[in-house]
């Protein structure tokens, strides 16, 4: 009965105090938004110099030089550096954007590709009645509804399930999750919904059955993070910003101010990394906008300043694409460590993740076998054991280096709030530090408002809420069935260009060459099971990329999806960009390896040439290796111990299958351990093995000669597609 009276008394404690912070933030809101509704209207007010066409890199480049002096220049081409940019050029402010990578190189192409308010910070707000951390989860539900407002090719809502396996836990998320509408307001994008087991089950058919009680469903919005970010910078660039891919700051400029004697930064020393020359930038303010690397930049303005941020780790994985219905995900609220778990459907592939761990800033984080393991094992928790999740099928993985706010009181950094700081220091360099990528627009807002204020700067009034960003103001759900009926493309090839280029799909499409064939008509794509055309590769220069690690990772986002089939397009891609940039033979070379390598460290190549190594077990009992022995051999006719590359070609010739030399070399070169241009038998059986654990799936050279092995007894016909190239 105590028990009884005490839950009662905290639910009208708890429940007062959220209609309390409810009604002072609907007041808030209330005033801020009749504040905007004029600023929305302005956006016609905008001039467009570069409507027609992009300026480009090289043009980019000389307005950098040859600007006396930029109001605004801000260091750092995420998310939060082309809110910025976008905000101040809007604002009517001379503009300047460098980013010494490419444009959402580091965390903001490595997100769980979600734009969303934050269930697990609202949840914390409410237990903890924290008043700041709920009207974060307030702003970030305000720029969710704004980001698909302005982006609707790159972002659409996404239904989200939470499976329930105790029956209190159902009003308990209920409740959770309806306050999650409650605080979106009238930006709710759907309300949320309790299921049954069984309706649960018939939406979610991979979900595990036993102890499941029912499920919740509420919606969040997702996007194309790369695509989103290069968006932004985009559409600062057509309003007027000069800027910069792969310029790096290598020192700050100093002044002295006559009036107080001390120095202030007024610009910043820079090298464009692509020719190593170097060039002076000069503005009124410096905006630091370097994500993780913020203190570095800090230090740079002043070497005794402590450090404001904290980073951790948070890699994701992505797996074919039937571990998730094409329309809703999941949400693991309670992972084995307390951690959150999400399993998303995207792009046709399933993203899982993310970790959450202290971590030293890196410009090229790796993802972990051990983070790969955690997420294949929480994920296992919740599907079905008819699902077999092999470690095989990690199709792509990496790591994402969040710049999280340090707070001094926190023992670890899950509990750190992902909430923001703006920071203005003696010199008058202005810090934005931390946030989320929901609410980059507003977080680019609060800090030109700092800067405005700090530098006197004479800017027009706030432009960015419900400005379209590139290609989003010609885009229909129906683009698509126009460039098939226009150009003929293949359905799935235009379905791609529309939601990736929205309006722009037009430039894209009239640039793909004839295929010769009957259909598509044009349109030739880079890998087979993938709609990237080889024309995306050309459009790609126009957006600023400048090499082929920008092509796979950010302009499309092969390397993210498939690294197998990435490193299949690269060559192709090297030779396209090398005869538009004028590339010599040594340049395409050097771009061929490092796009390997990245793929190799960066996106999870590595872990899976792991998987299978000389030391390998083989783990098969006797029948297995004699059937796997029988089927070598009938490769290895004269019983060599090994197979080559004309071995095989012999077996698939008599069958009346053809398959080009270097695919066929690239095949066996997937097994051939040793190097040594040859599979032997050995290393036959610890593929297999493998296989049979779950370590490797769908291996291209295990297919081939079993398909083939069925083909020489039934003389039928063989497929040799890859099905998936896991990872």
């Amino acid at each position: 009965m105590a028990f009884r009276k005490a839950l009662k008394r905290t639910a009208i404690i708890g429940g007062g105090a959220v209609v309390t912070l409810f009604g002072l933030s609907q007041l808030s809101e209330y005033r801020k938004t009749q504040a905007r509704l004029a600023h929305v209207a302005a956006e016609a007010e905008l001039k467009v110099p570069y409507a027609d066409g992009l300026p480009t890199r090289q043009a980019q480049l000389a307005t950098l030089k040859d600007t006396e002096e930029f109001d605004v220049l801000i260091v750092g081409g995420g998310a939060t550096g082309a809110g910025c940019a976008l905000d101040s050029v809007t604002r009517n402010l001379k503009t300047a954007m460098v980013e010494r990578n490419d444009f959402s190189s580091g965390t903001s192409s490595r997100s769980t590709k979600l734009i969303h308010g934050g269930v697990r910070y609202l949840q914390k707000a409410i237990m903890k009645l924290d008043y700041e951390q709920y009207m974060m989860v307030k702003e970030a539900l305000r720029e969710r509804a704004n980001l698909l407002d302005i982006a609707p090719h790159l972002s659409a809502p996404l239904a989200i399930m939470l499976p329930v396996y105790r029956w209190w836990q159902l009003p308990y998320y209920w409740a959770g999750i309806k306050m999650y509408d409650l605080v979106a307001g009238a930006q709710c994008l759907k309300s949320s919904y309790v299921l049954s087991k069984t309706k649960a089950l018939e939406l979610f058919p991979m979900l595990k059955k036993d102890k499941l009680v029912g499920a919740i469903v509420y919606y969040d919005g997702q996007h194309n993070d790369a695509r989103m970010n290069l968006a932004i910078a985009l559409t600062s660039a057509r309003y007027g910003a000069a800027i910069a891919n792969y310029t790096e700051v290598v020192h700050l400029l100093k002044k002295t101010d006559p009036q107080t004697g001390k120095e202030k930064v007024c610009g910043a020393h820079c090298r464009d990394v692509i020719t190593g020359q170097e060039f002076d930038v000069r503005a009124k303010c410096v905006i630091n906008a370097t994500g993780p690397f913020t203190d570095s930049l800090r230090k740079m303005d002043d070497q005794k300043t402590s450090n404001i941020c904290q980073p951790s780790a948070g890699v994701h994985i992505v797996i074919p694409g039937y571990y998730s219905p094409d329309n809703m995900g999941l949400l693991d609220p309670a992972t084995s460590d307390g951690r959150v778990i999400f399993f998303l459907p995207w792009q046709k592939m399933t993203v899982a993740g993310t970790t959450d761990s202290p971590t030293d800033v890196t410009a090229h984080p790796i993802p972990t076998e051990e983070d790969i393991n955690f997420i294949l094992t929480e994920v296992r928790n919740y599907l079905s054991p008819d699902v077999v999740v092999r470690r095989g099928d990690v199709l792509a993985a990496w790591s994402g280096i969040r710049p999280l706010v340090t707070d001094p009181n926190s023992k670890d950094t899950q509990s750190i709030c992902r909430n923001h700081i703006v920071n203005v220091s003696e010199s008058g360099m202005v810090t934005i530090a931390g946030g989320k990528w929901t609410t980059y627009r507003s977080m680019a807002e609060e800090t030109l408002d700092a800067a405005i204020k700090a530098h006197a700067l004479p800017a027009k009034p706030i432009k960015t809420l419900g400005l379209m960003l590139e290609g989003a103001k010609d885009w229909t759900p129906t683009l698509y069935i126009r460039l098939v009926q226009d150009y003929g493309l293949e359905n799935e090839v235009a379905q791609h260009l529309a939601s990736t280029y929205g309006g722009r799909a037009f430039e894209v499409a009239k640039m793909a060459k004839v295929t010769g064939k009957r259909w598509p008509i044009v349109g030739k794509r880079l890998v087979s099971e993938f709609p990237y055309i080889e024309s995306e590769v050309v459009y790609a220069i126009k957006e600023y990329a400048c090499t082929a690690i920008d092509v796979i990772a950010r302009r499309t986002r092969l390397g993210f999806l498939n690294v197998q089939a990435a490193d299949e397009a690269l060559p192709r891609i090297v030779e396209i960009m090398g005869d538009q940039l004028e590339w010599s033979q040594e340049r395409r070379m050097a771009e061929l390896e490092a796009a390997k390598k990245f793929l190799y460290l960066e996106m999870g190549y590595r872990s899976r040439s792991e998987q299978l190594t000389k030391t390998s077990e083989i783990n098969l009992d006797y029948q297995e290796v004699m059937r796997y022995k029988k089927r070598f051999h009938k490769f290895d006719k004269e019983c060599k111990g090994f197979i080559t590359t004309v071995d095989v070609q012999r077996v698939l010739e008599s069958i009346n299958v053809q398959i080009d030399e270097n695919a066929l070399h690239d095949i066996l070169n997937e097994v051939d351990l040793n190097k040594n241009g040859q599979v032997e038998i050995d290393e036959f059986l610890q593929l297999m093995s493998a296989v049979k654990k779950g370590q490797v799936s769908d291996n291209r050279l295990a297919i081939l000669l079993k398909t083939a092995e069925e083909s020489l007894d039934m003389r039928g016909p063989v497929t040799v597609d890859r099905s998936g190239g896991g990872v």
